[in-house]
């Protein structure tokens, strides 16, 4: 049911963030690539690749072998850790490299939910546009995930989403439940820009019919904070290192229209760290330690 609907639906979705120069995604994922060299000096190369999109990770893999980059050291630029989304392309990438005749070292840099680096680039873009939006409510909005992805990463099969409090702390058992490296995200960026815990609130985005996915749910979410008497909301969405679809179209056009819908004054989207320079700095350092 989804394949004769959705292609067309997302086309649609794309032709509202088009720029002359491509995808917001790709151009903001280059420039970040371009300003992490330049940090890095001439001993680097950084190159970028994409999971399901172009350039993908086969040729970024291809180049750096062109040029006898020893060791590579692998980023997935998600910050909350998913088998789909920095799992699978920490997946591809290994298998490109494991398939060349002379297999480099190979680094990786795992989650960096919690890394005071993004955290501190994620609030430094934030607390202006906060400071003077003076939002009554700000929203922090994440990519959401299949029920069952979440389940699988508990090995007792007795804590993930047994309780309403399981993601309320990252432990031994949910170190890489990707719902509970959110809420501490949240909770990292709530604390290092003051907000308090009245505030502010999570919720996930993007999910698809068919299954049960991660609650609460962004469009959930808004109806009920307008019963709150919320009229200034702020958005963010630190699941996304940069702007892209889900972003852009569904919180920054939909999300917006449907919180104009609900009666709501405006809705603040914060733009993603993109290509900050902070935040190219931030990655710069975790590649040198990763080396």
């Amino acid at each position: 049911m989804i394949l004769p609907f959705r292609p067309r639906r997302s086309a649609q979705a794309y032709e509202k963030i088009w720029t002359n120069h491509g995808s917001p995604l790709t151009l903001h994922t280059k420039t970040l690539a371009a300003e992490i060299e330049a940090r890095l000096g001439d001993r680097y190369r950084v190159t970028f690749g994409m999971r399901y999109q172009n350039p993908p990770i086969t040729e970024a893999v291809e180049r750096l072998h062109s040029e006898g980059c020893d060791p590579i050291v692998v980023l997935p630029l998600f910050p909350q850790y998913a088998s789909a989304s920095g799992g699978s392309a920490l997946e591809e990438a290994l298998g490109v490299i494991g398939r060349g005749w002379k297999i480099p070292t190979v680094r990786t840099i795992g989650p960096f939910y919690d890394d005071a680096r993004y955290l501190g680039s994620v609030a430094a873009v934030a607390r202006p546009l906060l400071d003077a939006f003076e939002p009554d409510h700000v929203l922090f909005s994440y990519h959401g995930l299949p029920e069952r992805q979440v389940a699988r990463v508990d090995g007792t099969d007795q804590w993930c989403l047994a309780t309403p409090e399981c993601c309320a702390r990252v432990t031994s058992v949910n170190a890489y439940c990707y719902r509970a490296q959110s809420y501490a995200t949240t909770a990292a960026l709530a604390a290092g820009m003051g907000l308090e815990p009245e505030s502010y609130s999570t919720s996930f985005q993007s999910r698809l019919a068919g299954q049960k996915w991660i609650e609460p749910y962004t469009d959930k979410e808004l109806p009920r904070l307008r019963e709150q008497g919320v009229r200034k909301l702020a958005v963010l969405t630190p699941s996304f290192v940069a702007d892209c679809l889900e972003t852009i179209e569904e919180i920054g056009i939909r999300g917006r229209h449907q919180w104009q819908q609900l009666g709501g004054d405006e809705l603040l989207l914060v733009p993603c760290l993109n290509a900050d320079e902070e935040w190219a700095e931030a990655v710069a350092d975790m590649v040198r330690e990763a080396e």
